[in-house]
């Protein structure tokens, strides 16, 4: 990556200004319904943030906005933060009902959105107060202002307000897959600095073409290719076949999906026929890429198959395999100007390299705090943020995950991670898809079991035999309920809560009993914070 020259940007949107001012004419943001310059996409965002300011008034407002995979959103998160005003994510895929609750908490004065998301937010129980305006993002005829109609047509003497790099640029709701979703206050530095950690971590530069092949555009991919001066394709077509398709054809160096749509692309039965022509890393995050997939897509393509890590409250990116030189398994070591450690589940101290504990993490893209500030905020006096995840640090400083808190459990003093678990379930042949999960046992404390999408011919017994062969006798599943479809988040994530009581209600089996070695160490094991090595 090129470092960008000039003064560094304090706000959000000064990020689009210097790279404007870099290269004008060069390719900022495209989509099937059409491309801006970097120019362009600046003049357009200062001409709707001054009609935004008109249209709003001088106060500080909170306005949403539906991050969908389109230009539109660029436009609109930049013109907001230009006005003066809070950016506030919304999901578009999430229900009406979810949609209001989220501009209720946050206080937003106006949502900008695609129309079908706004018909949601009108028709859902219980409409926001202090919600005034709604606007169409997509420009379509209907009652509604526009985002090209409220924009001011001379912008000539109007000066954006005043905002410093510490004010609150950004509010975004955490995936809550393991409690109610908090929402995340974010300054302009938090999202500047990380734009800048992203690009340099993801090796982008100005002769970078990112393909965004994600269900919405995150702020934090608009965010880092901006910064780097990259050009951006967005590929709201779902099928990965069709985005292998345009990454060509957009001649794309960066490839960035979901993890359940590169498993799918890994798993594609026309895999054999597709090629990566200029691509030369694909990326992942959101949630953990299932280990089967990442090789067969490395192998396959030639390429490195990237995972990284973060969490909204840090804006989000805290660790990045760099794509030249990624190690598998590996979410990479911090990026830049951020510190990682390991602490004991239960001691709280300081673990060594290859030890097993929460993970925690400190840098300046760590959040102002939480929307409610009764929210407690997981921050101690030392800036480390508690993360929730278990993991463990390998000698170079690398990162590997292991699982959630609050997904692990314990089964006769064994720590299991159901994500291991999953990991080695998805490996049968007739297993489509699958969610471990905790079952509460009296004699065990906790045992396993599972819900599976079966392919034809696969039973419930036979996916528990071939896991018994395979794993110790504490990981084995105790139930297995067949289900449809293994439900996630945007995202990638998924919320085991759901399928809990569904696996409590099926057959339960009878797994292998451990042999007196097993038992031995298990007597022996009673500080162990997590797994021991297979």
């Amino acid at each position: 990556m090129s470092e960008p020259t000039g003064p560094a940007p304090e706000r959000l949107d000064d990020l689009l200004t210097a790279a404007a001012s870099r290269s004008p004419g060069a390719a900022a943001i495209a989509s099937p319904a059409g491309a801006l310059t970097f120019a362009e996409l600046d003049s357009q965002v200062t001409r709707v943030a001054a009609g935004l300011r008109g249209w709003l008034g001088d106060d500080a407002a909170v306005v949403g906005i539906a991050n969908t995979l389109d230009v539109s959103f660029a436009v609109a998160l930049y013109a907001v933060v230009r006005a003066g005003y809070t950016a506030l994510v919304l999901n578009p895929l999430h229900p009406g009902q979810m949609l209001a609750q989220a501009a209720g908490a946050a206080g937003a004065a106006a949502v900008i959105a695609p129309s079908q998301v706004l018909a949601a937010l009108a028709d859902a129980p219980g409409r926001p107060t202090g919600l005034r305006e709604l606007i169409l993002a997509d420009g379509l005829a209907g009652g509604e202002p526009t985002l090209a109609s409220i924009a001011t047509a001379d912008v000539t003497a109007w000066v954006p307000p005043s905002r410093g790099p510490r004010d609150i640029a950004l509010i975004q709701f955490t995936s809550g897959t393991t409690g109610r979703p908090k929402g995340v206050r974010l300054t302009h530095r938090n999202l500047v600095v990380n734009a800048a950690q992203v690009a340099r971590a993801h090796e982008l530069g100005p002769s970078s073409v990112t393909l965004n092949h994600l269900p919405t555009l995150h702020p934090m991919h608009l965010n880092a290719a901006i910064c780097a001066g990259a050009t951006q394709v967005l590929c709201p077509d779902p099928s990965s076949a069709r985005a292998v398709e345009m990454a060509n054809t957009c001649r794309a160096t960066h490839y960035y999906s979901l993890p359940v749509r590169l498993a799918q692309l890994a798993a594609a039965p026309d895999l054999a026929v597709l090629r990566f022509e200029t691509v030369q890393a694909v990326l992942s995050g959101g949630s953990a890429l299932p280990g089967w997939a990442a090789t067969a897509l490395r192998a396959h393509f030639g390429v490195p198959v990237v995972q990284g890590y973060g969490l909204a409250e840090m804006s989000p990116l805290t660790h990045s395999d760099p794509p030249s030189r990624p190690a598998p398994g590996s979410v990479g070591p911090v990026v830049a100007d951020t510190q990682c450690r390991v602490v004991g589940l239960t001691s709280r101290e300081t673990l060594p390299a290859q030890a097993r504990g929460e993970v925690q993490v400190r840098g300046p893209q760590l959040m102002a705090g939480y929307l409610d500030p009764a929210e407690p905020s997981g921050v101690d006096a030392g800036g480390w943020l508690s993360t929730g995840d278990v993991g463990y640090l390998d000698d170079e400083g690398r990162l590997f995950l292991v699982d959630r808190i609050k997904d692990v459990f314990k089964c006769d003093n064994w720590m299991i991670a159901p994500s291991e678990v999953e990991a080695v379930l998805i490996g049968h042949p007739g297993v489509a898809d699958c969610v471990v999960v905790e079952l509460p046992d009296d004699f065990h404390g906790a045992v396993a079991g599972a819900a599976v999408v079966l392919r034809d011919g696969c039973t419930p017994g036979e996916v528990a035999r071939w896991l018994r062969d395979r794993v110790p006798y504490y990981q084995c599943l105790h139930a297995v309920a067949v289900v449809g479809e293994v439900t996630r988040s945007p995202n990638g994530k998924v919320q085991r809560r759901q399928f809990r009581d569904l696996v409590a209600a099926a057959p339960r089996l009878t797994p292998a009993e451990p042999d007196a070695h097993d038992e031995e160490e298990a007597r022996g094991n009673h500080d162990q914070p997590a797994h021991r090595d297979r």
